[in-house]
């Protein structure tokens, strides 16, 4: 996509700590939020640097991005925003 490589392993933690917070947030709802919201950004830096890339497959993109937003928007409607 046009990244660095020494950019792989910054990208892969950050995806691995949103879905670790995630799973932590089944005990600490404020941090599932946060973290469902840290997917979201994460996922539109994805979307930005696939279409500055010219890549228009986004069938697996789209499904990583609904499951971030429907975690956001669940924990949000359940919990509320703070």
């Amino acid at each position: 996509m046009g990244l660095p490589r020494s950019w792989t392993l910054p990208l892969g933690a950050l995806l691995a700590a949103g879905a670790l917070g995630l799973l932590a947030g089944l005990a600490v709802p404020t941090l599932g939020t946060l973290a469902a919201a840290g997917l979201v950004l994460y996922f539109l830096g994805a979307f930005g640097a696939h279409l500055r890339a010219r890549d228009y497959h986004f069938g697996a993109w789209a499904v990583y991005f609904s499951l971030a937003v429907g975690a956001l928007a669940v924990g949000l409607a359940y919990h509320g925003p703070w």
